[in-house]
């Protein structure tokens, strides 16, 4: 056997052995950052959240990652902050995202009441040379108040309508039980999503016909309720006490059926998520494998880390540190552009300002669990 054919068998072990590095080295991380309430009373929010973007990049490695702009394979990787459900570690939070070499989005945040300042700090229109604010990407999967991503055409949200939500609950309570005449309502004072959803409520139950009676106040961090139970008896409206209840969105989850099922019994609210398709089916399933449960708010968590699978793939996003301005500026004008996203329960709409218009339905609490009421689109 001549010298040359000996080396060359010699180094097969070797070629061998560097293969996995070479194609190890050919997979690029792809940094994706959240951010959203992980400690404080709503907590459970943004721990949700940040399991279910993990859940769906797992997925989306597992069938083979992402196609970046120069052909390479990429590896989803979350990052997920903390901003404890206040403004100013809301915008500490963004701020330390974009001063990252590899931050070129980010999912969040949990609370509107640090989505609102946090879009403040947004560049308010893009290209606009006078304005010094943050040209940075946000897909909101959670804060939920009404017409926020009109601030910044940096900012995004796969949040749905509670107007139009709210709208078609009272119209159908109105079509279908005559019996409900009067209204009392419950609002947190001091949480701005339960502020202006309840502002919302109000308005299209007057709209509807019903007259709205009164209403009784508490705050976030409250655990007791009887001069609010007893002021809601002495109303003697026909909802909430005795004949009928409406929840806010955010009560649509299961810790609300662990924590009081026998007190939210009966309860009526829309919601955009249930496992009711194929989709929303394996989703909720492959969460629950991790010990979480879906809702709509980490299901809408879900949702934005596949369209960003997408948009990466169709803006051709690089993920490198010397293209991390360019990066930002690619998704942000693939969001805009998007007419429509993926939903676990159908397609998503996507208005001028910004904003999802999301396939919702009605689920009641009946025996400890969330059935489907109505299915009104």
């Amino acid at each position: 056997m001549s010298v040359i054919r000996k080396s060359a068998i010699a180094l097969i072990p070797v070629i061998a052995a560097l293969i996995p590095a070479v194609s190890q080295a050919q997979t690029r991380e792809v940094k994706i950052y959240g951010f959203g309430a992980k400690s404080g009373v709503v907590r459970i929010f943004g721990l949700n959240s940040e399991a279910a973007m993990k859940a769906a990049a797992d997925q989306i490695n597992k069938a083979g990652g992402v196609t970046l702009g120069d052909g390479t394979k990429g590896k989803l990787v979350l990052e997920y902050l903390d901003d404890r459900c206040t403004a100013e570690e809301g915008i500490n939070a963004l701020r330390r995202i974009a001063a990252s070499t590899d931050g070129f989005v980010a999912v969040g945040p949990t609370c509107s009441n640090v989505a609102e300042p946090v879009f403040g700090i947004l560049q308010k229109k893009v290209g606009d040379a006078s304005d010094t604010g943050l040209q940075f990407p946000l897909y909101t999967d959670v804060a939920a108040k009404g017409g926020l991503a009109s601030m910044s055409q940096w900012a995004f949200r796969n949040v749905p309508s509670e107007a139009n939500m709210y709208k078609s609950l009272f119209d159908w309570i109105k079509a279908n039980h005559p019996e409900i005449k009067t209204i009392w309502g419950g609002v947190e004072k001091d949480f701005a999503h339960s502020n202006a959803t309840f502002n919302v409520m109000k308005d299209f139950a007057t709209k509807a016909g019903f007259e709205v009676k009164g209403q009784s106040e508490w705050l976030l961090a409250d655990t007791t309720f009887s001069n609010q139970i007893r002021e809601m008896r002495r109303g003697e409206a026909d909802l909430v006490m005795p004949k009928m209840m409406v929840g806010l969105t955010s009560s649509s989850s299961i810790e609300t059926l662990q924590g009081c099922a026998a007190q939210a019994e009966g309860m009526l609210i829309p919601t955009s998520f249930a496992p009711v398709t194929d989709d929303a089916r394996k989703a909720a399933q492959t969460l629950q494998a991790t010990g979480v449960s879906m809702d709509l708010h980490n299901a809408a968590a879900w949702e934005n880390i596949y369209t960003l699978k997408d948009l990466i793939e169709k803006a051709k996003i690089m993920a490198k540190p010397e293209t991390i301005k360019a990066d930002r500026q690619k998704m942000r004008d693939a969001l805009a552009a998007m007419k429509e996203s993926y939903g676990l329960l159908g397609k998503v709409g996507r208005t001028e300002d910004r904003e999802a218009t999301k396939p919702f339905l009605f689920v009641q609490a009946k025996k400890g669990e969330w059935t489907v009421a109505h299915k009104p689109n």
